[in-house]
């Protein structure tokens, strides 16, 4: 197959009819500015011919961090399939279009919590954070709070998809695709 974004999607599928708690889960990992890594678990929310997508508060530690450097890893681990997939590429923000469009299809719950958490910064306290909600919610009674602008999504353009399948004697099966200076992918087998 000569579209990894393709194949993404049939290896998600595959996940999914296996019944993996939470297929989307994926690991994020940035760089700050002095050149420590970091890491956390998001969610797939898209994939197109674009990339891959993911929603959080610009202002979180991982907002920060791809606001100095706009780079990112991202991975996609299935054990009950034995797979996994790596991405690596640069990052952009998503169109307020598109944010507004994700973050209205969010339960209401999530769409005020969103709103309300300074995502990771230190609080006062959780009865703080309690408090700045419900007075959210009552100045929104209809359940439906405006997207705030400091959260919405970013998009990796991919410039290398690795797939691992596992194998034998651990001797696995590894495919990159990388992406060539005027564009289709380059695929190369990889030693386990």
């Amino acid at each position: 197959m000569t579209d990894p974004i393709r194949k993404v999607k049939q290896w998600l599928d595959l996940a999914r009819a296996a019944g993996v708690k939470e297929p989307t889960a994926m690991t994020l990992s940035t760089v700050a500015a002095n050149g420590q890594p970091s890491a956390r678990v998001v969610l797939l929310k898209g994939i197109d011919h674009r990339g891959f997508m993911f929603y959080t508060n610009y202002l979180s530690r991982k907002g920060r961090e791809l606001a100095k450097n706009p780079r990112a890893a991202l991975v996609l681990y299935w054990p009950a399939l034995d797979r996994q997939v790596r991405v690596t590429g640069r990052v952009s923000k998503l169109s307020a279009a598109e944010s507004d469009e994700y973050f209205n299809s969010r339960p209401a719950g999530s769409r005020f919590s969103a709103a309300v958490s300074p995502q990771s910064s230190v609080i006062e306290s959780r009865a703080a954070l309690e408090r700045k909600l419900r007075k959210l919610k009552a100045e929104y009674p209809d359940a439906a709070p405006p997207r705030p602008k400091h959260w919405g999504g970013y998009l990796v353009h991919p410039v290398e998809i690795e797939f691992w399948q596992q194998g034998e004697h651990r001797l696995h099966h590894r495919l990159r695709y990388r992406r060539s200076r005027n564009g289709p992918w380059i695929v190369e087998r990889l030693a386990p």
